[in-house]
C-alpha cells in the first residue's frame, strides 16, 4: 500500500514534491525514476504489508525492461504464485509486485482478468512509448490525473497535483451539480477542474510520443444470474474472502459496526486466526435524533463481542472531537461529502493507527451485492423496463441532497448524462434490481465508502480492505438474483446473509434493520454548547458558495452536507462560475 506519482516528462523535482506532501501514505520508503530519454518521471512511497521493505522498493524494473509503480494487493498472490512456478514467474521477493510486472509483461492488460486484487498502478512500456494507469475493478483505490502542457500528470492524491494544474481552483461544474442533485459525484470529473479520476476497473492507455490518450477500457463485474444461493457455500466464500484479504505480515484491525456485514467478516476472521482485533463508536452524549439511537449499532457489537471474544475497543466521539478533527477531515478528503459523520471515520481510523494497527479490514460493499437497503426492495415492486428508468430510480436515492440556489448543470440534464455515461453493460431488463445493486458497486461505493476509508486510513498509514468486495465474493453474489436476496416485505433484505448465519448469530443481529453508522451532529450542533459555537461560528465565515449554497435552519437534512461543503471550498481556496 503506497503512494503513486508521475510526469510524462523529466521533473524529479516535481514528483519529489508530490511524495512529500503525500508522505502519510508510505513511510517505508521512497524513490523517484526517471527514463534515459526524459520522456518520463516516476516516483513512489512504501507502506510495506507483504515482504521485507528493502524487497518491495518502486519503481519496479520488469522483467522485459519496462517500470511498473503500483498501489495496492493482489489478494490471490499465493494461488497465482503456485500457478506460475515453472512458467517464467520467479517469485523470489513475496512480493505481489514482482507477480503484476511480470505478469503484465506477459499477458498485457488480460493479467488484470486473474488478479483479484485492489490497486491503482502505473505501467512504462519502454519500446512502444506507452503509459498504462489501472484502478481496480471495485474503484477501492484512487488514481488521478490531468493532461497538462508537458503531456500526462498523475498520482494516488489529488492535492499533490492542485499547482500544477491549470484552473485546479475552479470548482467543477459537473462534479458539482452531481453533488447537489444526487449527493456524491460518480463521474470522471473531481471537484477540482481539470483534474479527472479513473473510474472503478478503468485502465487508460497513454501515448507518450503524441501525448494524447490512447484508448481506454473498464474492467468490471457483470451480473449474470446463473448461480442459485447454497448457505453453506455462500459461508464458504465469506471466509475465502476474509482469508484472501487477510495476507501479510502486519497488525489488522477490523471496524465492527454491530450489523451482519461487519460481523461476518470479524467472525470469519476469528475462526482463521484464533483472535480478533475489533473497533466500533459510541457517541457521547448520545442525543437521539429522529427517533434514531446512534449507539444502537455500538451496543450490538458489544454482543458480539462478547458472544464471540473479540478483543474489542469503544472509540468515543464526542462534540469536542468533531471541533478538533473537523479540518483535517475535510483536508485529507479532499471532497466535499455528503456523510456529516466524516469526522467520526477520521478519528476511529487515527485511534486504529495509535494501537498499531496497519491493515483494516471492513464490511463494506455488502448491502450493494446482497440487497441491504430498502431502495432495492422498493424498486422490487415496480416496473422498471428500461436502462433510463434505472437511472432515474438510482437518481432518487436520496430524497434531501444539498439545496442550492442553481447548478450549472440541471438534474434533468444530468440524467441525460448519466444514461449516456453509466456502464450500461451492468443493466439487465429480467432483473433491474439486481442491476441496480451493481450500479451502486462502480458509483456510491467507490465515491462515497472507499475514497473515505482510503483517505482516512492512508492519513494514518494504514491499509483498508474489503473482503465482501474481492472479486470473489462480488461475482457470487451478484450472479444470484435479486429475487433470492430480496423478500415481498420491506424488511426482508439481504435474505442470503440472514439464512447463512441465522444459525450462528443472535436473532437481534441477524434481523437488525438496516442502519447508518452516524454520529448525533445534527443534534450536538443544536444542543451540545461546544459544537454548537463552532458551527455558528464557521457558517458565518465568507464562501465563494455565499450565494448559491441554502443555508437552512438546522433542522433541516441538508444543513450540514452544506457546511461541509462550504469548509472544503474554503480549505482549498477555490472559486465557484457559474453562468
Amino acid at each position: 500500500m503506497c503512494g503513486i506519482y508521475g510526469i510524462t516528462e523529466h521533473n524529479p523535482a516535481l514528483i519529489n514534491n508530490y511524495i512529500k506532501t503525500c508522505s502519510h501514505r508510505g513511510p517505508d520508503g521512497n524513490k523517484v525514476w526517471w527514463d534515459p530519454e526524459n520522456k518520463l518521471t516516476l516516483g513512489h512511497n512504501l507502506l510495506s504489508i507483504m515482504s521485507d521493505p528493502k524487497l518491495s522498493v518502486q519503481p519496479w524494473k520488469t522483467p522485459a525492461g519496462n517500470w511498473l509503480i503500483y498501489n495496492g494487493e493482489i489478494f490471490n498472490y499465493y494461488e497465482l504464485k503456485d500457478k506460475y512456478k515453472g512458467k517464467g514467474f520467479a517469485g523470489i521477493t513475496g512480493c505481489d509486485t514482482e507477480l503484476l510486472a511480470w505478469g503484465l509483461d506477459t499477458f498485457g492488460l488480460d493479467f488484470l482478468n486473474e488478479i483479484d486484487s485492489m490497486h491503482s498502478f502505473a505501467y512504462y512500456k519502454v519500446k512502444q512509448d506507452e503509459l498504462w494507469i489501472s484502478r481496480d475493478h471495485a474503484g477501492i483505490k484512487p488514481l488521478y490525473y490531468a493532461e497538462v502542457k508537458e503531456g500526462l500528470i498523475f498520482g494516488s492524491e489529488i492535492k499533490g497535483l492542485l499547482k500544477y494544474v491549470d484552473k485546479s481552483n475552479i470548482i467543477d461544474p459537473l462534479a458539482f451539480s452531481s453533488m447537489a442533485h444526487v449527493g456524491l459525484n460518480p463521474t470522471a470529473n473531481t471537484f477540482f477542474t481539470n483534474i479527472k479520476k479513473l473510474l472503478s476497473g478503468e485502465t487508460i492507455v497513454y501515448d507518450l510520443r503524441n501525448k494524447k490518450i490512447k484508448n481506454k477500457k473498464r474492467n468490471l463485474i457483470i451480473p449474470k444470474n446463473n448461480h442459485h444461493f447454497d448457505p453453506e457455500e455462500f459461508r464458504a466464500v465469506t471466509r475465502e474472502s476474509v482469508k484472501l484479504c487477510s495476507i501479510g505480515r502486519r497488525k489488522i484491525g477490523i471496524f465492527l459496526s454491530g450489523g451482519l456485514d461487519s460481523g461476518m467478516v470479524a467472525y470469519e476472521y476469528k475462526q482463521l486466526h484464533g483472535t480478533a482485533n475489533t473497533y466500533t463508536n459510541n457517541m457521547d452524549p448520545n442525543i437521539i435524533w429522529r427517533e434514531d439511537d446512534h449507539n444502537d449499532d455500538h451496543n450490538k457489537a458489544l454482543q458480539l463481542a462478547k458472544l464471540y471474544g473479540f478483543n474489542h475497543k469503544v472509540v468515543t466521539m464526542t462534540p469536542k472531537i468533531l471541533t478538533e478533527m473537523w479540518d483535517n477531515s475535510i483536508y485529507f478528503m479532499e471532497q466535499p461529502v455528503y456523510n456529516p459523520s466524516m469526522v467520526m471515520y477520521y478519528y476511529t481510523n487515527k485511534v486504529l493507527s495509535d494501537d498499531g494497527i496497519v491493515v483494516t479490514l471492513a464490511g463494506d460493499m455488502g448491502d450493494e451485492v446482497l440487497g441491504g437497503y430498502p431502495k432495492y426492495w422498493k424498486l422490487r415492486n415496480k416496473n422498471v423496463s428500461t436502462w433510463n428508468g434505472l437511472i432515474e430510480a438510482w437518481m432518487n436515492r436520496i430524497k434531501r441532497p444539498i439545496q442550492v440556489t442553481n447548478t450549472p448543470i440541471s438534474r434533468e440534464d444530468l440524467q441525460s448524462y448519466f444514461v449516456k455515461t453509466f456502464p450500461q453493460e451492468l443493466y439487465d431488463s429480467k432483473d433491474p434490481v439486481n442491476s441496480y445493486m451493481a450500479l451502486d458497486c462502480v458509483t456510491q461505493v467507490p465515491e462515497e465508502f472507499f475514497i473515505r476509508n482510503d483517505t482516512y486510513g492512508m492519513a494514518f498509514s494504514m491499509e483498508g480492505r474489503f473482503p465482501l468486495a474481492t472479486k470473489k465474493f462480488m461475482q457470487y453474489a451478484l450472479n444470484i438474483s435479486s429475487r433470492e436476496k430480496i423478500g415481498m416485505h420491506k424488511h426482508q433484505t439481504k435474505l442470503l446473509s440472514k439464512k447463512a448465519y441465522q444459525d450462528i448469530f443472535p436473532k437481534e443481529i441477524v434481523h437488525k434493520h438496516k442502519t447508518g453508522w452516524t454520529a448525533p451532529v445534527k443534534g450536538w450542533i443544536q444542543d451540545e454548547e461546544v459544537a454548537k459555537k463552532y458551527y455558528e461560528k464557521r457558517m458565518k465565515q465568507s464562501n465563494c458558495l455565499e450565494k448559491i449554497v441554502i443555508r437552512q435552519n438546522e433542522t433541516t437534512k441538508s444543513a450540514i452536507p452544506a457546511w461541509i461543503l462550504r469548509d472544503w471550498a474554503n480549505k482549498f481556496n477555490m472559486e465557484f462560475k457559474i453562468k
